[in-house]
C-alpha cells in the first residue's frame, strides 16, 4: 500500500471516529441514558489520562461498588472523577470514600462530616465492561485547549 493510500485511509478512519463521537454525544443528549465527561488532570493515571472522554451512567446508591469509578461534584461544583475505595451506609444514606488512582490518599477535602462523598453529589458511575473503562483517548484535548484559550 502506497503512502498516499495509507494517508487517505487514515483520514477516513479519523472522519468515521469523529462521526461516531458526534453520534454518541447526540444520542446521549437526546435520551439521557448517559452523559460524557472529559478527564482533566493526572489524578487517575495510568487508568485515565487528561483529554480522555468517559461515559457516565446514572445509578442508584446501592449499585455503586468498591472499585467503581464515579463522577461527583466537589464543594466548588467542579467535577471529580475518582475511584470508590470504601462505602458508608448510615441509615440508608450512602457516602463514598474516593481516591484518584495516582493520589497518595483519599479525597478527604471533599467529604461531608468525615463520612465521604454523599450520594446527592454523585453524577454517576463511569461505564465499564469487564472492569475496563470505556473511553475515547485524547479526543477531549480539543475542549481542554478551547477552555485554556478563553
Amino acid at each position: 500500500m502506497g503512502f498516499m493510500k495509507a494517508l487517505k485511509l487514515a483520514r477516513l478512519l479519523i472522519l468515521i471516529l469523529l462521526l461516531v463521537v458526534i453520534g454518541v454525544l447526540v444520542y446521549s443528549s437526546v435520551t439521557g441514558w448517559f452523559t460524557v465527561a472529559v478527564v482533566k488532570g493526572r489524578s487517575m493515571l495510568p487508568t485515565l489520562r487528561e483529554g480522555d472522554i468517559v461515559f457516565i451512567t446514572r445509578v442508584d446508591p446501592g449499585e455503586i461498588k468498591i472499585g467503581d469509578v464515579i463522577v461527583y461534584k466537589s464543594p466548588s461544583n467542579s467535577l471529580v472523577i475518582h475511584r470508590v475505595i470504601s462505602i458508608v451506609n448510615e441509615d440508608g444514606d450512602y457516602y463514598y470514600v474516593t481516591k484518584g488512582d495516582n493520589n497518595p490518599g483519599p479525597d478527604t477535602w471533599n467529604f461531608i462530616s468525615g463520612k465521604g462523598i454523599p450520594y446527592n453529589r454523585v453524577i454517576g458511575r463511569v461505564i465499564e465492561v469487564n472492569r475496563c473503562i470505556i473511553k475515547i483517548p485524547y479526543i477531549g484535548e480539543i475542549t481542554l485547549l478551547l477552555r485554556r484559550e478563553s
